[in-house]
């Protein structure tokens, strides 16, 4: 006799976000809201936006990875936002705000490949804010580690 198990809530997400693989191209994996506004972007979307790679080590994988992405200022500048807070969101519901102007060029990026392949929720995708932690100390303090959100799924930008 088969049972039939509804999986809901954290843990029925997670359970599925670990079986899954990448995102298709053509599902919304970020929705970005700004003002009044939601915007729903792909990974096509984020594809087709400047992107930058960088080599560097964290604290939650080993050895030296690459990441390559969306700098996060490019994502804000889209929204002609220059003064506010960001809230980043995870797909459990983890959310960190920190001031737009943290957004800088030579700074975080919103990850969707690690070592040139697209990252599935088990492996903390399809998205991952990452810093160029190896590049300067000020990318590894606790805040800095905070702010590296992985599972993101939800940027806020609150204008002043």
């Amino acid at each position: 006799m088969r049972k039939r198990v509804q999986l809901t809530g954290l843990l029925g997400l997670w359970l599925l976000g670990s079986l899954a693989g990448p995102a298709a191209a053509e599902d919304p994996v970020l929705t970005v809201a700004v003002l009044e506004a939601e915007h729903a972007l792909t990974l096509d979307n984020l594809r087709e936006m400047d992107q930058e790679s960088f080599e560097t080590t964290t604290i939650w994988t080993e050895g030296v990875q690459t990441f390559s992405g969306v700098p996060l200022w490019v994502l804000v500048a889209r929204y002609g936002i220059t003064d506010g807070e960001l809230i980043a969101t995870a797909i459990n519901d983890y959310a960190i705000s920190f001031p737009v102007q943290d957004a800088l060029q030579q700074g975080p990026i919103v990850a969707f490949l690690r070592n040139g392949k697209e990252m599935s929720v088990r492996d903390k995708g399809p998205l991952w804010i990452v810093y160029p932690y190896d590049s300067s100390e000020a990318f590894q303090t606790e805040i800095v580690h905070a702010r590296s959100i992985w599972q993101l799924n939800r940027i806020t930008i609150r204008a002043d």
